[in-house]
């Protein structure tokens, strides 16, 4: 079997992706560091995957890590090497997810719409001030990233003066080209400014998720140690405004690069603007690929046998345009399209906690951008990619407004 190797700058996503479904449906691929994995390409495969219980999400059942072959300072290590609810199994995984479930309600999340239109109309005030002197606006760091980091860190309870760390720190964890002194220093400063986080919620507590997270340990004999606590705290907050950022940035692309879908959605109403989030995250899903499972036993996939504890990579680039389950036109962006079940975000018992909240701040976001500036053009021939075999997306986004 042909082995492709993944490009860790993520220099064209969907060409890859097309690289790998013609590959067939099982691939060899190699990550950074000659780190082999494989990738399940197809839709309905992978959604079988991402639910089998012969399969572990705990990274302590990887062959590699157990034989020392991943080094810390591995540039992808930050992705993998962590203690939350997405790398436990079972009732471990039951146990930290439940936390989260109970303070991160639906009611929790519709309640948060007035102040993320608040926080919208603030930005969209301000995005002439952030012209460029050729007259362009970066929609990236000044639309896109503010709008789920303001919610995720008020959410959180992250104090103003840790959001410009946090931000430095998200972005590192998901770049893949990452020097070994930095993967390194960023485990570190992570570590730190999660324990200034935790220590200061116990001793003054607020109406955050954080403070909920440690009041609902009281007593329990289910709780969190405080490895976990910072452990779910951290996936929270990564998850939590990356996929958002990533998002709202495709859409805006994708709409822009557009026209004609871009009328449809201005003359559509909340379900069509519901119908854009939903075609960007399978045409353009936020995260590219993800580090999936790791069987517990040899696994027989399309005729092709997978080692127990050997790596698996979900591609969601490569899935998302898999005509078996989304049609001939797969490669088309068409928010009329009959909707059909996407993994964007994930699936089985792991599917993302998150995904609620990032649809209602991208379906916010979205239209109150175009209702606010009709005009918008793009003005780039090409965007340079975010340099990440995971992140998805454009590492700028400059328009006219």
């Amino acid at each position: 079997m042909d082995i492709i190797t993944l490009d860790p700058a993520g220099t064209d996503h969907h060409g890859e992706a097309a690289r790998l479904r013609e590959a067939g449906p099982v691939v060899r691929v190699e990550l950074p560091g000659g780190v082999r994995a494989w990738a399940v390409t197809h839709h309905e495969l992978l959604a079988e995957l991402v639910a089998d219980r012969r399969v572990s999400k705990d990274w302590r059942n990887w062959n590699a890590i157990r034989r020392g072959e991943i080094p810390d300072d591995w540039p992808l290590i930050g992705m993998v090497k962590v203690t939350n609810m997405v790398t436990a199994d079972g009732r471990e995984h039951h146990r930290l997810r439940k936390f989260v479930t109970q303070t991160l309600t639906p009611r929790r999340v519709q309640g948060m719409r007035p102040r993320l239109e608040q926080i919208v109309d603030g930005l969209l005030d301000e995005l002439p001030g952030h012209a460029a002197p050729d007259g362009t606006v970066d929609l990236r760091p000044h639309y896109a990233y503010p709008v789920p980091m303001r919610m995720i860190c008020e959410l959180v309870g992250v104090p103003e003066q840790e959001r410009d760390e946090l931000r430095t720190l998200v972005d590192s964890i998901f770049r893949s080209t990452t020097s070994p002194e930095e993967v390194l220093r960023t485990q570190r400063d992570i570590h730190l400014l999660l324990g200034r986080l935790v220590a200061g919620k116990h001793a003054a507590p607020g109406d955050d998720l954080t403070s909920a997270l440690i009041a609902a340990q009281v007593d329990d004999p289910d709780r969190l140690t405080d490895e976990e606590l910072a452990g779910t705290i951290w996936l929270m907050l990564a998850a939590g405004h990356e996929t958002t950022l990533s998002l709202v940035v495709n859409a805006v692309r994708a709409l822009l690069t557009h026209p004609d879908q871009l009328s449809l959605a201005l003359k559509g109403d909340e379900a069509t603007w519901a119908a854009v989030v939903e075609e960007t995250l399978r045409w353009d899903a936020p995260i590219g690929n993800f580090m999936a499972r790791y069987p517990l036993e040899d696994l027989t996939v399309a005729g092709v046998t997978i080692p127990a504890g050997e790596a698996i990579l979900a591609p969601y680039s490569a899935v998302g345009r898999d005509t078996a389950q989304h049609g001939a036109d797969a490669d088309r962006f068409d928010i009329t399209r009959e909707q059909r079940r996407h993994l964007a975000f994930g699936g089985g018992p792991h599917v993302c906690l998150g995904a609620a909240l990032a649809r209602l701040e991208t379906a916010v976001a979205l239209p109150a951008l175009f209702a606010r500036y009709p005009g918008m053009s793009l003005d780039a021939a090409r965007i340079p990619p975010v340099p990440s075999l995971f992140s998805n997306s454009a590492a700028t986004l400059p328009v006219r407004l």
